[in-house]
């Protein structure tokens, strides 16, 4: 039997404080599963942002898609995973990833390194988190509060949800070996780039990434949710009108290609539907992430996926 679906949208653009609070709202109005923020200079920080989101809404999870390892110290991020999913009552999802934009790293003073020292960190990072909130105690949790109780920790167990993302092999395997939720974005970094432009993987591609990741689970007590994250949703009846402005940014693509790609979700609602129906047959996504910009255009699709 497959997972039900869950739907998150990923809010990218930053906002007043009203603003931001109504955009969750909508999203909590259209059905979203999961309200979710990325990790990336120039955008909302993270954990705020969920606490405001928490404060606005009632019933979506929130969640860090994906947070880059690379930017925290394990200590002080356990700090902030287990008071802010305390502050959320329980509603985070903790997202994690090497960071792949050489270019933020660099503005915020931060080593870059190898891939091979970005995910090295990453495990760390991880295998800390599992220490420090699975303790009894954070570091200097001694001091507390009036009541007695230890401060900060978490209100999940026995932790919060973890997701990672990331398609390279040792990610896969990692990934594999920690996380609740694998996350696949269909796309890779294109090489020698410091900026974080990505190119699509095609769906062939993502197949072989997917059974990679399949191999490397294989034996697991409990399988991880699979999530894909979609890039564009246009509900049309002229596909190729819809993707065409795409082109200048994948040069060598053609437009039957393009239309191919698994995060690309264009044409007739019924057909989207299919194809969201055929993806999880072939690949097992049943958790779909869409960009803020599409959040509106993505509800139909939502709506007609329910209970299926």
């Amino acid at each position: 039997m497959s997972r039900p679906f869950r739907f998150g949208a990923r809010m990218i653009v930053p906002a007043p404080a009203e603003e931001w609070r109504a955009k969750c709202r909508r999203a909590e109005e259209l059905g979203y599963d999961v309200i979710l923020v990325p990790d990336h200079l120039g955008m909302v920080a993270p954990f705020p942002a969920l606490v405001a989101a928490a404060e606005a809404t009632e019933r979506p999870r929130l969640g860090t898609f994906v947070l880059n390892a690379g930017f925290w110290n394990p200590a002080l991020l356990a700090r902030e995973v287990a008071t802010t999913d305390a502050l959320t009552g329980g509603r985070l999802e903790l997202g994690l990833g090497t960071g792949y934009v050489r270019a933020e790293h660099d503005s915020a003073g931060l080593p870059y390194g190898s891939p091979g020292e970005r995910v090295d960190h990453l495990r760390h990072t991880i295998e800390e988190l599992d220490r420090l909130l699975g303790s009894q105690e954070l570091p200097h949790s001694r001091l507390r509060s009036n009541g007695g109780t230890p401060i900060p920790r978490p209100v999940q167990r026995p932790r919060v949800p973890l997701m990672i993302g990331g398609n390279g092999d040792r990610m896969l395997r990692l990934t594999a070996e920690h996380a609740d939720i694998a996350a696949f974005t269909g796309a890779r970094p294109v090489p020698g780039d410091t900026t974080g432009r990505l190119l699509p993987i095609t769906p062939d591609e993502l197949d072989e990434r997917v059974g990679r990741y399949r191999e490397s689970a294989h034996g697991r007590k409990e399988p991880a949710e699979l999530n894909l994250l979609l890039q564009m949703v246009a509900i049309t009846e002229d596909r190729e009108a819809a993707v065409r402005p795409l082109m200048e940014h994948v040069p060598g693509t053609t437009v039957d290609q393009a239309l191919d790609l698994p995060l690309l979700l264009v044409g007739p609602l019924e057909q989207i539907v299919d194809q969201v129906l055929a993806q999880r047959e072939r690949y097992g996504f049943t958790y779909l992430t869409v960009l803020e910009p599409y959040m509106e255009a993505f509800a139909p699709v939502m709506a007609a996926l329910r209970g299926r």
